[in-house]
């Protein structure tokens, strides 16, 4: 009601910008209706009234609850939810704006009801009736909050409907998909339960908010289930041609220690031995190729795993296991351990340099030291002269 002359001035002048709607249950499309009408009412104050129908097919939160959800889904739009028992439908709304002394309304409503609500609201404009009176200057103006894809994705896909159905179906992933990101998961699972109780179902006590995605890899998900590597098993690392043991399976990489270093490798970066590209055997340089399998008499650029990288990268096929051929598991173990034969004489090698390097330096340190003191020497022995002869 209108309390003093200076507040009729001001409110005569002011337009009230409102929207009604059942909001059961509230979702991130009514988030972006009540967003479209705060932009559009700019400074101008706005109101928003919900419905109070209640029953166990499509309201099936009571008006109170609903109040409470609707707020703290959306509390930037607290303060402009207005709670009335009064008011059941858009005319008792105007009625309540009209009284307390708005001259000038603006109603934002779905695109889809913008013209059935310009007809039916208007036709009472100054008259009086069960929901009492109003006279807005100019009428009752209707406009559009946007345009609603019921079968799009997010914000312009989400309904009361959908949301329903989840609720009906047990479906809290589907039904989170219609609340607000950063509505935290006890209201939402207060919200999921409220609907199911008011059709008349049981509460959930299982929640699963996520939803089940298509597979990334199918590497991936052989390895997740446990159906690609095992620990200790040896691979190679195809980029290198080395033979490490699996020491550490990781959630989409492994471990790998081979003879000299320690690594992590993708998935994709090693394979099994026995399903490593293979080199043809039973020709004419059979011979050749065994002796390069042999500790001590691998060849720069020549034996299994040179085989191997050059097949590789030409491209050619990979001959399966046991087929002719095809080298055994311990045709590979012996290539490994030839591996590791070379690695650790250059691992020796490379400690003998070093050592050497140190030597060769201590040597230097202890020159330049010995050089200094006979410097020093004969420096003081040309004072210890030139002192005596000051005297004599």
């Amino acid at each position: 009601m209108i309390n003093s002359f200076s507040q009729y001035i001001v409110e005569e002048e002011q337009v009230v910008y409102f929207t009604f709607g059942r909001m059961n249950p509230p979702t991130i499309g009514h988030g972006k209706l009540l967003d479209a009408l705060a932009r559009k009412a700019g400074r101008n104050p706005y109101k928003v009234y919900l419905s109070q129908s209640n029953n166990n097919k499509k309201d099936p939160i009571p008006y109170s609850d609903k109040i409470k959800h609707v707020r703290k889904m959306f509390p930037k739009h607290g303060r402009s939810i207005v709670v009335n028992k009064k008011v059941i439908n858009p005319f008792y709304a105007l009625s309540d704006l009209y009284n307390q002394g708005f001259r000038q309304v603006i109603m934002v409503a779905g695109s889809d009801r913008v013209q059935e609500y310009e007809l039916r609201l208007n036709k009472y404009n100054g008259k009086k009736g069960a929901h009492g009176f109003y006279n807005f200057k100019g009428g009752v103006q209707v406009i559009s909050a946007g345009e609603r894809d019921a079968d799009s994705e997010g914000a312009d896909g989400a309904s009361g409907t959908k949301q329903r159905a989840y609720a009906t179906d047990n479906d809290f992933a589907g039904f989170s998909l219609g609340l607000p990101v950063k509505m935290s998961n006890n209201d939402a699972r207060r919200l999921f339960n409220d609907v199911r109780k008011g059709m008349g179902l049981k509460e959930a006590r299982d929640f699963k908010r996520h939803i089940e995605l298509s597979p990334v890899s199918e590497t991936r998900e052989r390895f997740v289930q446990g159906q690609l590597f095992e620990l200790g098993e040896q691979v190679i690392i195809k980029s290198t041609d080395e033979v490490g043991t699996i020491t550490v399976l990781g959630s989409n990489y492994i471990i790998v220690e081979t003879s000299d270093r320690t690594t992590r490798q993708w998935l994709e970066a090693v394979e099994k031995i026995e399903e490593a590209d293979q080199p043809e055997w039973g020709t004419n340089a059979s011979t050749s190729k065994a002796k390069s399998m042999t500790p001590g008499e691998q060849a720069e650029g020549n034996g299994l795993w040179a085989n191997i990288h050059k097949k590789r990268k030409e491209g050619r096929p990979m001959r399966k296991p046991g087929s002719k051929g095809a080298p055994t598991k311990q045709d590979f173990k012996n290539a490994s351990e030839a591996t590791d034969h070379i690695s650790k004489a250059r691992e020796v090698i490379s400690k003998d340099k070093a050592q050497a390097s140190d030597m060769i330096a201590k040597e230097k340190q202890k020159d330049k030291l010995k050089h200094d003191r006979i410097l020093d020497a004969a420096r003081r022995a040309r004072m210890l002269q030139k002192n005596k002869g000051t005297q004599s």
